[in-house]
């Protein structure tokens, strides 16, 4: 039962507990069997907590016992090597530069605080720069469902490990596609959120690009997690009440959809069977009775230097303060040189340009209530495709092949991404849901929409 019950995701799981067909200790123990029958192969955790989840499992199924409910009690959960986990070191993809972190970040507490297990950190390419997860220190992290190719990155580990049925949720961190490249890229569910929902902690990183969120099977799993780790006060941004869970399974109604396939670099190329993915899905949401027409928003290529002046500029000061940062990789020690040369007028004025992306976005939003786009535009890298390039052909290779993610960091949108598909090579092929700010509930509410026409959850992997 146990063994099963991994593959139903989280929200499934913690039914299952609740109704006392498994208990969070059998559950916590098949986690943990599968980490050590797969991870040789995936590489997908830098760490497992086995000792410490025995605990956790241990102590919420005594809560589970007393009557005590919340989304996530007694559910084993992964954690993204970028958040610190009490008496663990957060690597961040390299080498840990400083000792084990005396408290959990606030994400973390809360996902303690409400009972669930946390197996692991999970792996990242070094400082969460790229989107595949290979790392000098700790080798390639494989998709499940082709072992040659990346699960993306920055939260590949956190991706795979879904994607493979080892946890039904995990947590993931996004700063220029870092949850929606490997969300895409594995087949699963994954959300970007509004900038300020989740607490990131005392300093925004990379000058506020950077947004915690959920991966999981299914849209359930994201939105219980959403509803353990948002904050309760930016959550009612967009007016709305009611939890998250409760709008992954409520009929989003009649919804106007652009259509978008301008990127700020323009029409990008684009393999054929991935754009007839996005037409699909297009079609699929017509069916569904909302009104879908092709349209752009009106940025132009205004996003591009934004999202180049803040996201140097955020390594640049992520790295200042680090101890040791020789121990940083060769091609991290160049963008970081490479963002000190951006002075303190550049970075001001990218912070102010926003403001006025964001007053386009308000006239295009009366219009529209949700933009769909591609995910990745050619076939996800294969293993070792970047290994020992520089900075400018990683750079230029990469962005080509994820051009319709980081506008959406600029402006601090929230945004889903939806499989939809697998090409010819099986590998999974997935789209982009796009809305306002503090939207969260209206995209999960049309992403379980179509999840529920369209389920993907019954394909595996051929592990």
């Amino acid at each position: 039962m146990a063994d099963e019950l991994l593959w139903a995701g989280a929200d499934a799981q913690a039914a299952a507990l609740r109704d006392g067909a498994v208990s969070s200790p059998e559950l916590t123990a098949a986690v943990l069997r599968r980490i050590e029958a797969l991870d040789p192969s995936l590489n997908a955790f830098r760490i497992v907590y086995a000792e410490q989840a025995g605990r956790a499992a241990a102590a919420a199924q005594e809560r589970i016992d007393a009557g005590e409910r919340t989304p996530l009690l007694g559910v084993p959960v992964a954690v993204k090597d970028d958040l610190d986990v009490a008496g663990d070191v957060t690597g961040m993809g390299g080498r840990p530069q400083f000792p084990p972190a005396e408290q959990d970040s606030p994400a973390v507490a809360r996902l303690r605080s409400a009972g669930a297990v946390i197996v692991g950190h999970t792996r990242t390419p070094d400082r969460c720069l790229w989107p595949f997860t290979e790392s000098l220190t700790h080798g390639a992290t494989r998709n499940p469902w082709h072992l040659d190719h990346t699960p993306g990155g920055s939260s590949g580990g956190s991706a795979a490990a879904v994607a493979a049925g080892i946890v039904g949720v995990a947590t993931g961190s996004d700063g220029g596609g870092s949850i929606r490249i490997p969300a895409g890229a594995c087949g699963i569910f994954g959300l970007k959120t509004t900038r300020g929902l989740i607490d990131t902690g005392p300093e925004e990183h990379w000058h506020g690009l950077a947004v915690i969120g959920p991966l999981g099977r299914r849209v359930a799993d994201a939105a219980a997690m959403l509803d353990v780790v948002a904050d309760v006060r930016a959550a009612l941004g967009d007016g709305e009440s009611g939890t998250y869970r409760a709008a992954a399974d409520a009929d989003p109604g009649r919804l106007r959809i652009a259509l978008s396939w301008r990127t700020p670099l323009g029409n990008p190329p684009m393999e054929a069977q991935r754009k007839r993915a996005a037409e699909d899905a297009a079609e699929r949401l017509s069916a569904l009775g909302h009104d879908v027409v092709v349209a752009d928003p009106p940025l132009g290529a205004r996003p591009s230097p934004q999202f180049l002046v803040r996201w140097l500029r955020g390594v640049a000061d992520d790295v200042a303060g680090l101890p040791h940062p020789e121990w940083l990789e060769p091609r991290t020690r160049r963008i970081a040189a490479l963002g000190r040369r951006v002075p303190d007028r550049t970075l001001a004025w990218a912070l102010a340009a926003e403001s006025d992306l964001d007053s386009r976005m308000q006239g295009f939003f009366a219009d529209y209530d949700v933009i769909l786009q591609p995910g990745w535009t050619r076939r996800q890298p294969r293993i070792g495709r970047y290994h020992g390039a520089g900075v400018a052909n990683t750079l230029a290779g990469v962005s080509m092949g994820i051009p319709y993610f980081p506008t959406w960091n600029v402006l601090g949108y929230p945004a889903a991404a939806v499989p939809v598909g697998r090409d010819s090579a099986g590998l999974p092929i997935g789209v982009q849901l796009i809305g306002p700010a503090f939207s969260e509930r209206l995209l999960l509410s049309l992403a379980g929409q179509y999840e529920r026409a369209h389920p993907w959850t019954g394909d595996r992997p051929p592990l």
